[in-house]
């Protein structure tokens, strides 16, 4: 009877939690989709958003400092991630990659400018309202960690969106420091129409970064902080 008893308020407890998370994300949706949509959006009130994983193929980009992990592949990690809570909130999501490979097909010469190149184009092909690409950090000092974000310089509507995501990486549990989202000469950044960040996730030169950005559980943590961060962004872009 007692095993009876725990199992029945097991369920009950099961089903109050489950009918309270859906009830927090139909609000939740509900006040994402009645944002009112850039020009260069999509049809019924769909906002677009393109997450870049960088790097991809044969430039792995920087490596673990004990794993020897390849950043590319917790960039496309991380990406994913964030797909799975734009497209759950009813965004529409283009990455610019779904697999470890590349983006620069069976060129031999200038990967890296033909790669580049492409993904520009994937970003200009889906009018986005919001670009993020995705990187992890490297750094001669160990000591240095954190999460980081860049933006444009002299792109003042890039920075409140950095900045909005930036305030929401420092507020995560584990958050190594307090940083303000810098200014980056970054590509990604200077070919995208519409307000994008450039997110340096941590530091894989850090052991301690580097342990958590293996962490599944964390890398799905940092990759709701970002998105919180892209919705505060549209939130108040409503307001103003």
């Amino acid at each position: 009877m007692k095993k009876n008893a725990k199992l029945n308020s097991l369920i009950i407890n099961k089903r109050m939690l489950a009918a309270a998370a859906f009830a927090a994300a139909a609000i939740f949706v509900a006040a994402v989709c009645f944002l009112p949509v850039s020009a260069a959006s999509s049809p019924a009130g769909v906002f677009t958003v393109v997450i870049d994983a960088g790097h991809g193929g044969i430039d792995g980009g920087v490596t673990g400092v004990n794993s020897g992990v390849a950043e590319s592949e917790l960039n496309l990690a991380v990406a994913k991630a964030l797909k799975k809570n734009f497209s759950a909130a009813g965004f529409t999501v283009v990455m610019t990659r779904t697999t470890s490979a590349g983006l620069y097909g069976k060129a031999f010469a200038s990967l890296k400018k033909t790669d580049m190149e492409n993904r520009r184009k994937i970003i200009e092909n889906a009018s986005p309202d919001l670009v993020i690409s995705v990187h992890m950090n490297k750094c001669p000092l160990p000591s240095r960690r954190g999460a980081q974000v860049f933006v444009k310089a002299g792109d003042d509507i890039s920075r409140r969106f950095a900045e909005d995501i930036q305030g929401q990486l420092n507020s995560m549990k584990d958050a190594a420091r307090e940083c303000a989202a810098l200014a980056g000469d970054y590509y990604i950044l200077n070919v995208s129409p519409c307000p994008a960040a450039l997110i340096e996730c941590g530091f894989l030169s850090n052991a301690e970064d580097e342990k958590l950005l293996l962490d599944e559980s964390y890398r799905e943590d940092l990759a709701y902080a970002v998105f919180k961060g892209a919705v505060a962004y549209l939130t108040a872009r409503v307001k103003s």
